[in-house]
């Protein structure tokens, strides 16, 4: 399959057929002005050594010339190269809260957009390493197991809502235990090596907490890995907008009694669980600060290797359509329009 390097570049081809119309429509009027003052059985006599076919031929030249410098600027690729080496990086499991409180506005557009687009920046800056996805709210799944495949794990972040697990919560102790299965932690097929190349990140509100996440991050920590928190939201109460399946309504929640339930940032709660997980406690207000520091401490992971990789690369083969660009230009060069009588090249 041919691969072109500058696909832009094709676009220049559309000029040789408008070449072609232009050349046609001065042939052809030149033919009438010639046939103005003399008669078309004249002109074999006026023009002896004149050659309907050269003509043409010279311009099919030019053009296809042309036709062929221009693939050759797109830079055709096709064939592979096998390429061998090896890949290294370090395992993160970014365990993301979906409970209704992270529908909440105090941060802009709200707790859970600002979540996906914190997430969507961090893997925009890995490069080797393999992240896996949970999701919790008063449970939790494995939205995404480990891989290193970003583009993947960019759709599956588009999909999460604060819909998808009916059971409201935040079970942030049992997402740190799913984590710690995607990194193969309690599989009995697999041996599991305890090492500083795993982390755990968790983005919650921290509110609603119900179950032990201190101890569970404890227990991570335990086997090598380390458990960051950030916070999203605000510590001042904000009540949480309500939706339908219009979009966003006016109304806010109310609990059984009538009154606007509020929720607010329970930035005790992250920061007990980061300090029991030996990792980082990071508030999204400061998103780009937090974030730069979070990517130092990913860097600062131990990297294990993933085992060989195989690479496929397209090999440029522009030599070819130039090489024989430039042997029909030269052809069109030699070509004359008229027969020569010297020199008899290219006589029918």
């Amino acid at each position: 399959m041919i691969h072109f390097e500058h696909i832009e570049y094709l676009w220049l081809l559309l000029a040789v057929p408008l070449l072609a119309l232009v050349w046609a429509f001065y042939q052809w009027r030149s033919r009438r002005r010639l046939e103005q003052w003399a008669d078309k059985g004249m002109f074999p006599r006026l023009l002896p050594d004149e050659k309907r076919w050269r003509p043409i031929a010279k311009l099919t030249l030019t053009l296809l010339g042309l036709a062929l410098l221009i693939v050759a600027l797109a830079n055709p690729q096709f064939g592979t190269k096998i390429e061998k080496g090896k890949r290294a990086g370090s395992d993160i499991a970014i365990c993301l809260d979906v409970s209704n409180s992270m529908m909440a506005e105090d941060i802009q557009p709200n707790r859970l957009e600002r979540s996906k687009r914190v997430i969507s920046t961090l893997l925009s800056s890995l490069a080797g390493d393999r992240v896996s996805l949970i999701v919790f709210a008063g449970t939790s799944y494995i939205q995404m197991p480990l891989t290193n495949d970003y583009s993947a794990t960019k759709l599956f972040l588009d999909q999460v809502s604060c819909d998808m697990i009916a059971s409201q919560g935040t079970a942030i102790g049992d997402a740190i235990d799913k984590a710690m299965q995607t990194f193969g932690y309690g599989d009995p097929d697999r041996e599991w090596v305890s090492n500083k190349g795993r982390t755990i990140i968790v983005i919650s509100d921290g509110e609603n907490h119900e179950d032990d996440a201190i101890d569970a991050a404890r227990n991570a920590r335990k086997q090598g890995v380390s458990v960051s928190t950030i916070g999203m939201g605000l510590p001042t109460g904000t009540p949480i907008p309500e939706y339908s399946p219009r979009g966003r309504t006016n109304n806010y929640k109310r609990n059984k009694e009538g009154s606007i339930v509020m929720t607010s940032l329970n930035e005790q709660m992250l920061r007990d669980i980061a300090s029991a997980g030996d990792g980082l406690y990071l508030h999204a207000a400061g998103a780009s600060t937090s974030l730069s520091e979070l990517t130092r401490m990913i860097d600062g992971l131990e990297k294990e290797e993933f085992g060989e990789a195989v690479f496929s690369q397209y090999e440029s083969r522009y030599r070819w359509p130039l090489a024989a660009g430039l042997l029909c230009l030269l052809a069109e060069i030699i070509l004359f329009e008229r027969r020569n009588k010297k020199i008899k090249l290219f006589e029918q």
